[in-house]
């Protein structure tokens, strides 16, 4: 499988903190489109953005995203 696959909690810490996408969006300067496309799994965020998530939520950037396990490598 060449495809990247990330799986996020994206919506799930959103809910938990009871904020739109677009108030997220607001709180790490990106658009609510971004967001929604990361929520969905159509888009993979920078590791800068992946980082400023990370710190609104005030969990580390491994809780919020995660590698499908079949890319993870033998070991």
């Amino acid at each position: 499988m060449s495809d990247k696959t990330v799986r996020n909690k994206l919506k799930v810490y959103r809910a938990m903190h009871d904020w739109t996408q677009e108030e997220l969006a607001y709180r790490v300067s990106v658009t609510r489109k971004t967001i929604n496309t990361i929520e969905n799994g159509k888009f993979v965020p920078s590791t800068y953005l992946a980082l400023k998530l990370a710190k609104v939520f005030q969990v580390p950037v491994e809780e919020l995203f995660q590698l499908d396990s079949e890319q993870m490598p033998d070991g």
